[in-house]
């Protein structure tokens, strides 16, 4: 069976090209098969038909009827007036291959089917077929027993590469990324051909192309929604894809109503702003939003929103807390502060029912007089907060669902929801979502990265309420960053982890990734000279003529970032530094967190205040269990945050240097 994308056909599609797909899709597995998608150009051949040669040929299906062809010595003869059979065919598919340009020793096939008229009545209605002219076959070879035949039609020798992909860029414009939507190298060997633009690779491709249908109007789908999830390594495109899914799906139902979902605001206004490039027309149907900020914008008018703690206050009471009910246990503040964010993260639980549940991945047990405890100074916790009048960021999710389900609130519903970097959504939020999903048509589409939030901790989509199985596209090859960044990031996983790493990671395809600068480590002696060097480093990397919007710098503490954007300013001007989380991108320095770096990308990355991230692993309040799982969490973000960078990555390090990042570095 060949390889056709997609590999469904759209219910819009007319009943002749239904047929010519059908045959298209019986042909071996040595051809691939793409069906034109692009709503936006309209005047396209129908199929793009390539074989293992690298031969290729156009399709262009005609709805023409029988009673529509007329012999070409009637049509001279009788001055028939009637329209000429194929004309337009002809002249569409002699346009489409004409806009490329070929040069004289490049040459592409092209082939007009009639489904509806005999191939003997088809050929008749033509004078003659000049040379570059279209193959016309009748509905023959369509109704063939022995399958459909093309390889008569590929008689030209195989396409150059760089014009290959020139004609897949013409035939599939929905997976042309743009040089401005990704920080991958330059290769000058494309650049010299005149292609900057690149395509989605035919995994990633095909993750945009799959279960692209909505039901009819009187139909519904045989479960509650259609799901779609995308498992990738950092760097794999899974931000892309999902853009590129959503272009096209906005496209095709333009009066649908779509959300857009991640888990914080630099990353949600970067996508945001990215689809704007994409699609330049108004998407007032695509609502664009953070898990929290969702919840917000969609809060009933009872119970009054309540503005949640900050992290500094919230931490107090918890400390209060733990300190009167847990601190003369063997339950230490972090394993209470962690049970109590998990707990607040699940659909809400009773006593009984917190007592007996599954704590899968939680990286510590609790016997039932520990659970006993726990759940009280929990209850203690709440009641603290209703005191001072106040909640926590975990009470919002749990009061909406509360709202929702004694009817107080009715959820808005969409027909398409797409999510950017689920891993890091709690179960509860996943139960909103569902909900939200229009019954029996809604369309969930989830983006992932496997080592990650609670995917790295053992829990699983089932566990959810998902069926991932048969649903799940994974995408191992990394486009954004080098070989040496790849390789220091999954190395220093691996030093950190030992063994455990190979089965927590999902380990990226390394085969033809671009070679590029060595990571650096630069070492120093106090936090304000590493803000004095990053802050100079930048300002030399602009005076360079490096964009400043090319610069990343995520800083392991919230009060450094903001520090460092001071320093910025003061070096490069007012506004040369901003947190993305308060903006959306523009020309200038991204300086944010560790934890909000998750989804970005850029050019140039530097990782600074990484000390506080060691210095906190050899806490002796830590259990050797709690110092596991802490490792176990910081390797992720630091793997996630080295893989932020396309072309170059600096760290910074105060103090001395641990001698994990000496080795993996290659330092002596």
């Amino acid at each position: 069976m060949a390889h056709i994308l997609p590999d469904t056909p759209p219910q819009s599609m007319p009943k002749e090209v239904l047929r010519v797909f059908r045959a298209l899709k019986s042909l071996p597995d040595s051809y691939y098969v793409w069906h034109h998608l692009a709503p936006w150009q309209p005047d396209a051949p129908d199929f793009l038909v390539i074989n293992e040669q690298g031969r290729t040929l156009l399709i262009k299906v005609s709805s023409a009827a029988s009673d529509q062809a007329s012999t070409a010595a009637q049509m001279l003869l009788l001055e028939d007036n009637k329209k000429e059979l194929g004309r337009n065919e002809n002249v569409l598919l002699e346009n489409f291959v004409g806009a490329l340009k070929l040069p004289a020793d490049q040459n592409i096939e092209t082939l007009v089917i009639f489904p509806n008229i005999q191939h003997k009545q088809a050929a008749a209605s033509r004078l003659e077929r000049r040379a570059g002219e279209p193959h016309w076959v009748g509905k023959e070879i369509v109704q063939s027993d022995s399958g459909l035949e093309l390889n008569q039609y590929l008689l030209s020798a195989p396409l150059d590469p760089i014009w290959l992909e020139k004609l897949r860029q013409h035939f599939t414009p929905e997976i042309v990324i743009q040089p401005e939507m990704t920080v991958r190298q330059p290769i000058e060997r494309r650049t010299q051909a005149g292609l900057t633009s690149y395509l989605l690779d035919y995994d990633q491709e095909a993750a945009v192309k799959t279960d692209l249908e909505l039901p009819e109007d009187d139909q519904s789908l045989p479960s509650d929604l259609r799901l779609n999830i995308i498992n990738g390594v950092a760097g794999s495109g899974k931000t892309l894809i999902l853009l590129y899914r959503l272009r096209l799906l906005y496209r095709l139902y333009p009066n649908k109503k779509f959300l857009v979902l991640t888990h914080n605001r630099p990353l949600s206004h970067d996508m945001e702003s990215r689809f704007s490039r994409l699609e330049s027309r108004s998407s007032g149907n695509i609502e664009w939003r953070t898990f929290n900020a969702w919840c917000y914008h969609h809060w009933p008018k009872q119970p009054k929103w309540i503005e949640p703690l900050n992290t500094k206050a919230r931490k107090r009471i918890i400390e209060e807390t733990w300190r009167s009910h847990l601190q003369k246990s063997t339950i230490s503040l972090h394993m209470f502060e962690s049970e109590l964010d998990w707990f607040k993260d699940q659909i809400p639980l009773s006593q009984d029912e917190y007592l007996t549940v599954d704590r899968r991945g939680r990286g510590f047990g609790l016997n039932m007089e520990q659970r006993q405890r726990i759940f009280g100074a929990m209850q203690d916790y709440q009641i603290s907060l209703q005191k001072r009048g106040a909640c926590d960021w975990g009470d919002v999710p749990r009061l909406l669902w509360q709202s929702s389900e004694t009817g107080e609130v009715k959820l808005p519903e969409y027909d398409f929801i797409l999510v950017d970097e689920t891993q890091f959504f709690a179960p509860l939020w996943m139960r909103l979502i569902q909900k939200s999903l229009t019954p029996r048509s809604g369309h969930l589409f989830l983006v992932a990265d496997p080592t990650q939030g609670f995917l790295g901790r053992g829990t699983t989509w089932k566990s959810l309420g998902l069926e991932a199985r048969g649903h799940t596209h994974n995408l191992r090859r990394s486009y954004r960053t080098t070989l040496e960044i790849m390789q220091f990031a999954t190395l220093l996983y691996r030093l950190r982890l030992g063994d455990e790493a190979d089965d927590d990671i999902l380990i990226p395809d390394m085969l033809n990734m671009p070679n590029g600068a060595f990571p650096e480590i630069i070492p120093l002696t106090s936090p304000q000279d590493e803000t004095t060097r990053v802050a100079n480093e930048v300002e030399s990397l602009v005076k360079q003529g490096f964009p400043k919007k090319h610069l990343l710098l995520l800083h392991g503490d919230a009060w450094g970032a903001k520090n460092l954007i001071q320093a910025i300013d003061e070096r490069l001007g007012k506004n040369a530094a901003y947190d993305p989380k308060d903006t959306y991108p523009g020309d200038y320095v991204r300086v944010t967190t560790l934890n909000a770096g998750a989804g970005l990308e850029s050019h140039i990355v530097f990782l600074v205040g990484l000390q506080q991230l060691f210095e906190e692993e050899q806490s002796l309040r830590l259990s050797d269990e709690e110092r596991e799982n802490l490792i176990r969490d910081n390797t992720r973000k630091l793997y996630m945050a080295a893989t932020r960078a396309g072309q170059r990555l600096v760290l910074t390090y105060s103090g001395e240097l641990p001698e994990v990042l000496k080795s993996a570095i290659g330092m002596k």
